[in-house]
């Protein structure tokens, strides 16, 4: 686990219904870019997983903002990542009474915030 330093602030939302992998091409685009690029990157991409990650930026933003008071226009995305949750397992009944497993994955978004050097 890397070690934070003090100024490094950070939001994590557990447990997204959503692939990990379809939210870290979000995330790609966004690490290392300033607070304001990432709201407007994050507005406008097509994809679903860009809401909990707005979520999350904006929460871990706030907690920059309210417990070490730090101006939001200063912060930039220093680390965004997303690991894999526990997967809910579902069944699908198909031919001749057999029944498929289906697996609904789950997701933990982390995204760290800190002032540009």
């Amino acid at each position: 686990m890397a070690v934070s330093t003090t100024s490094e602030v950070k939001a994590i939302a557990r447990y997204i219904r959503m692939s990990p992998l379809k939210v870290r091409r979000v995330l790609d685009q966004i690490r290392g870019r300033s607070y304001r690029e990432a709201l407007i990157i994050l507005e406008f991409m097509p994809y679903r997983a860009c809401t909990p990650v707005l979520k999350v930026l904006r929460s871990a933003v706030a907690n920059a903002e309210h417990n070490q008071g730090l101006d939001p226009a200063t912060l930039i995305v220093s680390q965004a990542f997303a690991d894999a949750g526990p997967s809910l397992k579902r069944y699908r009944p198909r031919a001749q009474g057999r029944a498929y497993p289906i697996r609904k994955p789950t997701c933990h978004i982390t995204v760290t915030v800190a002032p540009a050097e």
